[in-house]
């Protein structure tokens, strides 16, 4: 009876095993296969493990290097292999060559061999560019004058100097019109102040007709003084009889006068 209910006891156990989940090993996959408490192994061990992609997923075609495909190699009947279908990988030699082609197209097109960018090239130079002067290029001075360039240039010039010895001034030729200037330092009076008589009828207009048609008082009173002014007033431009014809004025000169003295 006992071995019977032993056997019982532990199928029970056994059941109970079956049933709960297994308890992961928390060590699992952490340093190397085995036991994660054994040592590290010694220097220049090579440690080897499975590939993170196996090898089945890896594709053993190759895709071209452009865009346009490669000419296809002709297939052999039953053959298996897709890597014949996209041809070879360009070398460097063919990558070279094609540069080259289109170097030399572009320089056709523009007529220009292209410069290639490299800090050994020496900057272009500049040939037929009257623009831009090179004067203050002593390399380029120097090439195309001497000393004794300069001598002759230099030579030259003095040979084509002039001088011209003064010379005396024209005399001002003389003008028979009545010098104002004058006038006005010759007397002291101010301007509405009656000095010489006039007689006549309707003196203040026919003074402005005539005034009118004059372009200054300066020069209505040179005709004034050319008439027999300041005696005498036949065209009426002194009505007040001041001896100063339309509304000129002496003032001016006589104070530019005093200013200088």
């Amino acid at each position: 009876m006992r071995v019977v209910v032993t056997l019982a006891a532990l199928g029970s156990v056994l059941s109970l095993a079956a049933c709960s989940p297994p308890v992961p090993d928390s060590a699992a996959g952490v340093g190397l296969d085995g036991d994660p408490f054994a040592p590290p192994p010694a220097a220049g061990t090579t440690i080897t493990g499975d590939p993170l992609v196996p090898p089945s997923r890896i594709s053993s075609e190759s895709l071209p290097l452009t865009n346009d495909p490669l000419p296809q190699a002709p297939r052999s009947a039953g053959s298996s292999s897709t890597a014949s279908s996209y041809g070879t990988a360009r070398t460097a030699e063919d990558i070279a060559a094609e540069t080259q082609a289109a170097l030399r197209a572009a320089g056709a097109n523009s007529g220009q061999a292209p410069i290639e960018a490299s800090p050994s090239n020496p900057a272009p130079a500049l040939i037929g560019n009257p623009g831009i002067s090179d004067e203050n290029s002593f390399d380029a001075v120097a090439a195309r004058q001497t000393i004794e360039s300069d001598a002759q240039r230099l030579a030259n010039q003095r040979s084509q100097y002039q001088q011209v010895a003064p010379t005396a001034l024209p005399s001002q030729t003389s003008s028979r019109d009545p010098n104002i200037v004058q006038y006005a330092l010759s007397t002291s009076h101010p301007v509405g102040t009656k000095i010489h008589s006039r007689a006549g009828i309707n003196l203040r207009s026919r003074s402005a007709r005539n005034c009118a048609g004059f372009q200054s008082p300066e020069q209505a009173q040179i005709a004034f003084l050319a008439a027999g002014g300041p005696q005498r007033d036949r065209q009426a431009l002194d009505p007040d009889g001041d001896g100063y014809a339309c509304g000129w004025d002496p003032s001016p000169y006589r104070l530019a006068v005093r200013s200088n003295s």
